[in-house]
């Protein structure tokens, strides 16, 4: 049996002097396809702390852990996990079914490793900050290439988006998903609610569609999608998260959701970014988000495109996921196959 290796304490600054963060089983092996360590997952997420401290700060934020690795099962943390030290706080936050629970909520960099020492890979964050958790500080997009289509379709889709937000009064924040995938996140000021913001999603996603309807697509049902990409208005909704940016991806390469640039976006592929190559471009080339704080829009132009949808088109609001209460206003959820065929 090999032996294990002895615990070591991690220096991490803190807002009142450096906090020490126990690292245990440095040696074991996460990403096996490249030798990679939970030693090395913890080191990266030391290394991108401040960043990623920037994207999580004062969020309410679900924990997915893989606590033997990538090949081995992995679990969401909505709550709190039990032996937290002191210095974790956390944000009480409403579920879709009227319960809540306390969510772990980073306020120091000390939380990350702590986190990342228990075998999380990626944060996933609430659009919400402490002092609000029923009203988003961030609308969140995310385009998510159908079977026959790849990235290279994600970022055609999002420079379209990217377009339609300028419209909106909104800017748009891009990064990829770590896999396939292209995110964009909008900074909005806290002023309406989770289904005001869905609708505002909805109502900008579908210009995206009519203006690439080859190749974008708001339809919920898997049928309906073709090989194209899926705007997914859904990840709007209360208690639905994206993974963050830096977040490290339970893929064999140990992909990163990598934060970037719209000119950089159509240069790159998912998997120039992973725990060993990130570190070296933040050092050099800094977070390409720090000015999002700065650039804080209203949903006042995509709430009307949304009404006028309503009344011009008969477009209303869209299937919610199976696991919500049925909601005001929403269409049956019965997939267009099986409404066709009753004797289905």
């Amino acid at each position: 049996m090999a032996s294990k290796s002895a615990a070591v304490l991690l220096s991490v600054p803190g807002p009142d002097g450096d906090r020490e963060v126990r690292l245990t089983s440095a040696d074991k092996v996460y990403f096996p396809e490249r030798g990679i360590t939970k030693g090395e997952v913890v080191e990266y997420y030391r290394a991108v702390a401040e960043p990623l401290l920037g994207a999580l700060r004062e969020r309410p934020t679900n924990l997915k852990r893989y606590p033997d690795g990538v090949d081995g099962e992995s679990f969401f943390s909505k709550r709190l996990p039990k032996g937290a030290p002191p210095y974790v706080e956390t944000a009480r936050v409403t579920f879709p079914s009227g319960r809540t629970a306390d969510s772990l909520c980073p306020t120091e960099q000390a939380v990350l490793l702590w986190a990342a020492n228990m075998g999380t890979f990626d944060f996933h964050p609430w659009p919400v900050r402490l002092a609000d958790t029923d009203h988003p500080d961030e609308l969140r997009i995310d385009l998510d290439p159908q079977p026959g289509t790849d990235f290279a379709d994600a970022v055609a889709v999002a420079a379209v988006l990217h377009e339609v937000l300028d419209e909106a009064g909104l800017v748009g924040w891009p990064k990829t998903s770590g896999g396939r995938g292209v995110h964009v996140f909008c900074r909005i000021r806290p002023e309406w609610d989770f289904v005001a913001v869905r609708h505002a999603v909805i109502a900008v996603a579908r210009r995206v569609a009519d203006r690439l309807p080859e190749k974008a697509t708001v339809a919920w049902w898997k049928e309906e999608r073709g090989e194209r990409v899926f705007l997914d208005y859904n990840q709007a909704a209360r208690d639905r998260t994206v993974a963050s940016a830096w977040s490290v991806r339970g893929r064999p390469r140990a992909t990163v959701s990598m934060p970037l640039t719209w000119d950089a976006l159509p240069d790159v592929e998912p998997e120039d970014f992973d725990v060993r190559t990130v570190p070296g471009f933040y050092a050099e080339h800094g977070d390409p988000h720090a000015g999002m704080d700065g650039e804080v829009g209203g949903l006042d132009t995509a709430l009307e495109w949304y009404a006028a949808d309503e009344r011009d088109l008969g477009l209303g609001d869209l299937p919610y996921p199976p696991e919500y209460p049925k909601m005001p206003g929403e269409p049956m959820r019965v997939q267009p196959s099986r409404a066709r065929n009753p004797e289905a």
